[in-house]
C-alpha cells in the first residue's frame, strides 16, 4: 500500500475518499456513520463578509469585518440562525469569536489567515480542568477561532482553508520565549451541537481542533495539515466532551493525529468531567508521535471510545493509551478495530508512565484505573516493535485483549517484539507472539470476556 500524499495533495485524497463514500452509498450499501448526532442546519438568512468590508487581498486586516459580522448574527438573532459566507480570497485577520446559531462557510478558494502579529493577541483564563496553560503557567492565548457557551455552530464550506500561520509561534516555543500557552486554531468551550466539515485546517500554532466541555460534536470530511516538525500541532483533541463523532478525514501533523483528553492531574480530578462516547472512524493520518492517542491528560476519565477503519503511515506509535501516576480517574471500555499501520516505531503502546504534571500539587497516589481495552483486526508493516504495555505497579492494567493482531517488523535486528509488565489480559491470533502476561485464548473464547 503506497504512502498517502502530503501537503495540498491531501485535499485531493479527501475529495476522492468522499467520492468513494458516495459511490458506496449509491451502490446501495449502508455507510455506517455517527454524524447524525448533530443535524445539519439550513440557514435561510445569509450574509457575506464582503457586506462588512471584508477584503480578500491577503494584506488588508479583516478583524473588524469578522467581529462585526458575528455581532450582527448574535444580536439580530434571525430564526434558524445565519450563514456567514466567505468568498474566494485570502482574508487576513486577528482572532475572532463565533456565536450560536451560526454557520461559517468558506467557499472554494477562500482562506481565513491568522495575522502573525502576536503582540496584541488576547489572553484568556486557563481551563479549570488544567489549572494553568498547558505549556506555560497562568493564562493562555485565545484560539484563532473561538467560542464559549454556544449551541448550533457549523464551520463548513467547499474545502476552503483556515490557516493559523503558526511558524511564528513554533519559533517562540523552540526559542523558549513564550510567555503563555500558544493558541489553538479552533477551540469551542462549554458548547453543544457542533459540526465541522469540508474545511482544510493548516499550520495551527498549537492544537488544531479542540472541543472542550462540549457535547454532540461532529468533525467530518476535514483535512488537517502541519509540518512534521511543528511542535504540539495535534489534529483533533476531544477533551472532557461527550458524543463526539470524528470521521472520513485526512490528518498529517507534528503531534498526535487524534488525542482524547479529559483534564490534568488534580485539576482534572476536581473538575470531574469525563470524555465519553467518542467514535473515530475512517481516518488516514501521519505523525511522528501517535496516530490515535488516549491521554495522557485523562484525569476526568475516558470511557466508551470506538476506533475503527484507520490507516496510519509514518507514525511514531500507531495506537497509544497513555497515563501516569497522579492522573487518577479511569480509562475503560476502549475498542480499536480494523487499523493498518505502516512505518512505525511501535504498533501499540499502553503505558502508565507518560506525561508531565502541572505543578507540585498533584497527588502521586492518585492512580488511574485502566481496564477493558480491546484491539482487534490490526495489521502493520515495517513496525520496529509490535507492542509495549507497561502498567502501574500498584494499579496494574486489566482486561486487555488482543485479537487478530499482526504487526510485521523491519528486516534485520530489532527490539523484542513485545515488552509487558503490570498487565493482565488475553491474546488470540497475535503475531509476533505476545508477551506471557497476555494469556492465549481459544477461538471459542476469543476476546468475549475482555471486551
Amino acid at each position: 500500500m503506497p504512502p498517502p500524499p502530503a501537503g495540498p495533495a491531501a485535499v485531493l485524497l479527501v475529495a476522492v475518499a468522499v467520492a468513494a463514500l458516495l459511490a458506496t452509498t449509491a451502490a446501495g450499501e449502508e455507510v455506517v456513520t455517527c454524524s447524525g448526532v448533530v443535524p445539519m442546519s439550513d440557514r435561510v438568512d445569509r450574509i457575506s463578509i464582503a457586506d462588512f468590508g471584508g477584503v480578500g487581498d491577503g494584506r488588508t486586516l479583516n478583524t473588524k469585518a469578522f467581529r462585526e459580522a458575528v455581532y450582527r448574527i448574535q444580536h439580530l438573532a434571525r430564526p434558524g440562525g445565519t450563514l456567514l459566507h466567505v468568498p474566494p480570497g485570502v482574508y487576513l485577520t486577528e482572532s475572532f469569536n463565533l456565536t450560536s446559531h451560526m454557520t461559517l462557510y468558506l467557499a472554494s478558494g477562500a482562506v481565513i489567515k491568522a495575522t502573525q502579529d502576536t503582540s496584541n493577541w488576547p489572553l484568556i483564563a486557563p481551563l479549570p480542568s488544567y489549572g494553568r496553560g498547558r505549556e506555560r503557567p497562568g493564562g493562555r492565548y485565545v484560539s484563532f477561532i473561538h467560542g464559549d457557551g454556544l449551541q448550533d455552530v457549523i464551520i463548513t464550506g467547499e474545502n476552503g482553508t483556515i490557516d493559523g500561520q503558526g511558524d511564528v509561534w513554533w519559533n517562540m516555543w523552540r526559542q523558549r520565549t513564550l510567555s503563555f500557552t500558544r493558541p489553538n486554531l479552533v477551540e469551542l468551550v462549554n458548547s453543544r451541537d457542533i459540526i465541522i466539515s469540508n474545511v482544510v485546517f493548516q499550520n495551527s500554532p498549537f492544537w488544531n481542533i479542540h472541543p472542550v466541555y462540549c457535547s454532540n460534536v461532529v468533525v467530518r470530511n476535514v483535512t488537517i495539515l502541519a509540518p512534521v516538525d511543528s511542535p504540539n500541532t495535534d489534529g483533533i483533541d476531544p477533551d472532557s466532551s461527550s458524543n463526539v463523532c470524528i470521521e472520513d478525514s485526512y490528518i498529517s501533523v507534528g503531534d498526535d493525529v487524534v488525542s482524547v483528553k479529559s483534564g490534568w492531574d488534580e485539576y482534572g480530578i476536581a473538575y470531574g468531567r469525563p470524555s465519553s462516547n467518542i467514535t473515530i472512524r475512517r481516518l488516514t493520518g501521519s505523525s511522528p508521535f501517535a496516530g490515535i492517542a488516549i491521554g495522557s491528560e485523562m484525569s476526568g476519565g475516558i470511557e466508551n471510545v470506538l476506533v475503527e477503519n484507520v490507516n496510519l503511515y509514518k507514525v511514531g506509535i500507531g495506537i497509544h493509551v497513555k497515563t501516569n501516576s497522579g492522573r487518577g480517574a479511569f480509562i475503560r471500555n476502549i475498542t480499536v478495530s480494523d487499523v493498518y499501520v505502516e512505518d512505525a516505531r511501535k504498533g501499540i503502546k499502553i503505558s502508565g508512565d507518560v506525561g508531565d504534571h502541572p505543578d507540585d500539587g498533584y497527588d502521586p497516589n492518585a492512580l488511574p484505573v485502566v481496564t477493558g481495552i480491546l484491539v482487534k483486526d490490526m495489521r502493520g508493516t515495517n513496525v520496529q516493535q509490535a507492542g509495549l504495555i507497561r502498567g502501574i505497579k500498584n494499579s496494574p492494567f486489566t482486561g486487555l485483549c488482543l485479537s487478530n493482531v499482526n504487526l510485521h517488523g523491519k528486516p534485520g535486528p530489532r527490539e523484542d517484539p513485545w515488552s509487558c509488565s503490570d498487565v493482565s489480559g488475553a491474546a488470540f491470533k497475535v503475531s509476533p507472539s505476545p508477551c506471557s502476561e497476555l494469556t492465549s485464548v481459544s477461538d471459542r473464547d476469543s476476546c468475549a470476556n475482555y471486551s
